[in-house]
């Protein structure tokens, strides 16, 4: 949702810094747990959830329909239920929701704690395939009953396996609209945390047995702190065409692609543009909001909210689709931006009518007119009536259009209100925008020179293009900055020819000081792996690499020494990535596919498997694959060494005659056996000497269990205790930011003989 602005750090722009709001997350719970503390005087007094103001203002501008003010208030006052999404693309996603159901669940349906019947947990009736679950269920209440406890654990290892989301309701929405396909270009423009970021990623992969989908995600904060939160995020789904970026969104750089050899400019099919606001939506779980709440916020927020928007408009395709949302119910936050957009956009742009693509959500549709107020209670009506000493704090955007036809053509109806009391959620506003044509600013007629003389219509998506453009790219590239908006063009033009000539063969690293203010961690460079490196034929070998496997995509984080870790990324990003590293600041990209051994020389392959990317890699190897039956998966995940002898003689017939190193374990599931698990599953393992080890991550090493039917706690304590013993062993360093760091520092030492 739009984050309020203390939670989205340092801007620049002066209306953010002034702003005194509390730190807010999306998927966070209720935000009072701080307030049950001792503070300096024995603890903070509890908010009375009471605003005066908020009334009248809301009261006067008639958001909430006749009759139902009553429900509209007690609804904010009441805690927001929990809700949680199972994620959609992993195969195992309808085995976490039959397990759920059939289990979980069930257990809930008569426990009452503290003589009160506990509420099941209900889907939320307009999320597809029931993948979206809410409940009243609070942590406290969680804690105190056994069966509860277990569905919390549950919910937190299932959390970390990345086959969980802990999100709240409205939040899941604005993805939802944008209808993203797996073809799709996507900007996500103010990305942290990140839960929005994991449903884009979820679309693109909708087909599992494509391991390189066409289109990528490039997710983007401003904020370097939060941009990691949303690395790991993100990581959890282990998808090789994610790309987490550091800019400010409302002048993030145009980015360019080769397309056959000539460079064209990148416009996305997609855009989520999720902006900073005050988050007066967010009162049932950001309490403080109550006592801070002032029309002031919404003031300051509504010009870098107009000019993000503008941003992103300007680097939408034409046909694409934007979608524009904040967790305000604020218009001068809401529609007054959609208007001025609308308004200078010159038909351009358009709001398209989504009433019917989330059947079962309930909304109310935009406003047509509203009134700007100050802080201290006075109202205006329109811009000729704000004296002169107003005018720094109130703009001529915050108004509607004066002229009766133009407001309505814009059909502002069609933008989207979620109010509180209508399905027991947050509040939230959601707009849909799609581009008719090109910005009225960056219409210039074409360059008569070079390939620039013939301007093209946009073009599909394809495997290696940008989605719309070319290098005439007059159009766009070469447009009449408008004040405030897109005025970097020309010193991008500038620094590219100064860099296209010097920049290394394969080589992505941050860009220059002189050239970008950076903040924050000095992130390692992205070096791609050379044709001709000697690193990767052994490799090839020992794995028996299909000749489609895409070799030109992997990468490595270092420029010297041995290459510890080796990540792969899709043929999209990797154009991306090297034609704009001294354009955009990356923070992460790449999934790890292998990880060299301690000692790894000895063996045939110094590199193993790494679980993290093997759903990716799997389909390109064709040797050391064993396919184990289901009673085999369950001892290796339950034992640290299995020796051969515990397991079938099915698996040890396959694993007899292996030369020692990393494998791959298969368990396809038996469509004759509908009560066994029947989602397939692929595991790194280990051959050693007289032994198989998985190379599993812990949660990940539950997850399995779990859907397996194995009750796993006390396996969870045995395995803390293994990592424990493990570390004062002096076993070594968790390899570098992996989601398998904390399995990886047992897994880093020698392997198994």
């Amino acid at each position: 949702m739009g984050r309020r602005v203390r939670a989205r750090g340092r801007r620049p722009q002066r209306q953010q810094q002034q702003q005194p709001q509390p730190e807010g997350t999306e998927d966070g719970a209720a935000g009072d747990g701080k307030r049950n503390e001792a503070g300096w005087e024995g603890g903070y007094p509890e908010i009375v959830k009471e605003n005066k103001l908020f009334e009248h203002y809301y009261q006067e501008l008639k958001i909430v329909p006749e009759g139902e003010w009553d429900q509209f208030m007690e609804a904010l006052r009441e805690p927001l239920p929990a809700t949680l999404r199972i994620t959609g693309y992993k195969s195992h996603a309808k085995e976490i929701l039959h397990c759920l159901k059939n289990k979980y669940f069930k257990e809930l349906e008569d426990l009452e704690v503290d003589g009160q019947k506990v509420e099941v947990p209900q889907p939320l009736s307009w999320y597809p395939e029931e993948l979206a679950w809410h409940t009243n269920l609070s942590r406290k209440i969680l804690r105190k009953s056994p069966q509860l406890e277990k569905f919390h654990q549950f919910l937190v290892s299932e959390t970390e396996s990345g086959n969980i989301s802990r999100q709240e309701a409205v939040s899941m929405i604005p993805p939802l609209l944008l209808n993203a396909q797996p073809h799709h270009k996507i900007l996500d423009m103010c990305a942290a945390p990140g839960s929005k970021t994991t449903q884009l990623i979820e679309m693109l992969h909708a087909d599992m047995k494509v391991p390189f989908p066409e289109g990528f995600v490039i997710a983007n904060d401003v904020d370097n702190k939060r941009c990691y939160l949303l690395v790991h995020q993100a990581k959890r789904l282990s998808s090789p065409c994610i790309m987490v970026v550091n800019h400010d969104a409302s002048s993030i750089p145009r980015l360019r692609m080769d397309v056959n050899g000539r460079k064209e400019i990148l416009f996305y099919d997609r855009i989520l543009c999720d902006v900073p606001c005050s988050g007066d939506g967010t009162m049932r779980k950001n309490i403080d909001v109550w006592k801070k709440w002032t029309t002031l916020n919404s003031l300051q927020l509504h010009g870098l909210q107009l000019r993000i928007a503008t941003r992103g408009a300007e680097q939408l395709v034409e046909g694409g689709r934007m979608v524009y949302s904040t967790c305000s119910l604020n218009p001068i936050e809401d529609e007054a931006v959609i208007a001025s957009l609308l308004e200078k956009s010159d038909g351009a742009l358009e709001l398209a009518d989504v009433s019917s693509e989330l059947p079962g959500l309930k909304w109310m549709p935009g406003l047509s007119q509203w009134k700007v107020m100050t802080k201290d209670g006075q109202w205006f009506t329109e811009w000729d009536e704000v004296p002169h000493s107003r005018h720094t704090q109130i703009r001529p955007t915050m108004f509607p259009p004066k002229d009766p036809a133009t407001l309505q053509a814009m059909h502002l109806e069609r933008c989207l209100r979620i109010l509180p009391h209508h399905q027991n959620t947050g509040g939230f506003f959601v707009a849909v925008l799609v581009k008719k044509s090109s910005m009225p600013w960056n219409k210039r007629p074409p360059k008569l020179q070079g390939d620039a003389a013939e301007p093209r219509e946009p073009v599909q998506p394809g495997p290696a293009g940008p989605t719309a453009g070319s290098a005439s790219g007059p159009s766009e590239l070469d447009g009449k900055p408008v004040p405030g908006v897109g005025g970097a063009e020309t010193a991008e033009r500038t620094e590219d020819a100064e860099n296209d000539g010097n920049k290394k063969d394969g080589v992505c690293g941050p860009p220059p000081s002189k050239k970008m203010k950076l903040f924050g961690f000095k992130e390692d460079p992205f070096v791609f792996i050379p044709e001709d490196d000697p690193l990767f034929p052994p490799i090839q070998k020992f794995y028996a690499l299909d000749p489609s496997f895409p070799r030109m995509n992997l990468l490595t984080r270092t420029m010297e020494g041995k290459k510890r870790q080796l990540y792969m990324v899709s043929k999209e990003l990797r154009n991306v990535l090297l034609n704009n590293s001294e354009r955009m600041k990356v923070i992460n990209t790449g999934i790890k596919v292998w990880c060299r051994n301690n000692g790894g020389e000895e063996f045939d392959c110094a590199f193993r498997l790494a679980q993290e990317g093997i759903y990716t890699l799997y389909p390109f190897i064709n040797s050391r694959i064993i396919t184990v039956p289901l009673e085999d998966v369950k001892i290796l995940l339950t034992q640290e060494n299995p020796f051969f002898r515990k397991l079938s003689s099915e698996t040890y017939s396959q694993v007899k005659d292996l030369a020692k190193g990393s494998i791959v374990l298969k368990y396809e599931p038996d469509p004759t056996k509908p009560d066994t698990l029947q989602c397939p599953i692929v595991l790194c393992g280990w051959r050693g000497k007289a032994s198989i080890r998985t190379f599993v991550p812990k949660n990940e090493r539950l997850h399995y269990l779990r859907m397996m039917g194995l009750e796993v706690p006390a396996q969870k304590r045995r395995e803390d205790a293994v990592e424990v013993a493990e570390h004062a062993a002096g076993v070594g360093p968790p390899e570098e930011g992996g989601v398998e760091a904390n399995l990886d520092a047992s897994a880093g030492a020698a392997p198994p003989r």
